[in-house]
């Protein structure tokens, strides 16, 4: 089965819908690290967000290898330190925005005269809140957000203020840390660690803790303890799709 997380760095082809995982019917087993053995758990929830056993037991491994420290002052954070706001760093044409937009949401319509860059419109069935959302541009624009799945300014507490100005912009426009989501969830969560917000949809919660770790390794960040607790938490939770 092919896992959710298998599909989230990379933009769909123009033209071309984003694969997404098929409702099945199966026994679902927690995970077995810290639970002990199988147990029942919601097999439509983690049909919807699947993970594999290796992809969980990455995580841990991940996790594990995080320096643990306290948040640096925030002082010198300003958005701008991240480059230019929705960069065309894969030099495809279109800004990061629309890329995300056309990965992320499904029956999309593009502007004519953009070579299919600018999305007018759009469904977004939202991993974090569950729900489905109308996009269109212009004044309804703002109830779909791209979200920097680590923040900005809780990557600039944790490491980032230690990178070059091309390490910044290359991080905040990396498509494994960016997912289109409901706006007014993306306000909430605000520069927010996983000690402080996690997805209101229980269901996601697993796949978003991994994503964050992910993205803390692979970039050499580090994280707070209450955050690695909480991480842990949510990755022992999370439910395996056989």
């Amino acid at each position: 089965m092919t896992s959710l997380l298998d599909a989230l760095p990379d933009r769909a082809p123009r033209g071309r819908r984003r694969r997404r995982a098929p409702w099945v019917l199966a026994l679902v087993v927690a995970a077995a690290v810290g639970l002990g053995g199988p147990v029942w758990l919601d097999a439509r929830a983690a049909a919807r967000y699947p993970v594999t056993a290796d992809e969980v037991a990455a995580g841990h491994v991940a996790l594990a290898e995080l320096p643990v420290k306290g948040r640096a002052p925030r002082t010198g954070y300003e958005r701008e330190e991240f480059g230019q706001r929705w960069a065309d760093t894969d030099r495809d044409g279109c800004d990061t925005r629309n890329d995300v937009l056309a990965r992320d949401l499904v029956d999309i319509t593009t502007k004519p005269g953009t070579q299919d860059c600018v999305v007018l419109a759009g469904t977004l069935h939202d991993v974090y809140t569950g729900t489905t959302i109308a996009f269109e541009r212009g004044e309804r624009s703002s109830e779909v957000q791209v979200d920097h799945v680590v923040a900005l300014a809780d990557a600039w507490q944790k490491g980032a203020q230690q990178w070059t100005p091309e390490q910044r912009e290359a991080f905040a426009n990396d498509p494994a840390n960016l997912q289109a989501v409901q706006g007014r969830a993306n306000q909430q969560k605000g520069a927010g660690d996983a000690a402080t917000w996690l997805p209101p949809e229980k269901g996601y919660r697993c796949v978003y803790a991994l994503r964050q770790v992910h993205v803390k390794h692979g970039y050499g960040l580090w994280v707070t303890r209450a955050e690695r607790d909480a991480l842990a938490r949510e990755i022992d939770r999370c439910a395996v799709v056989g």
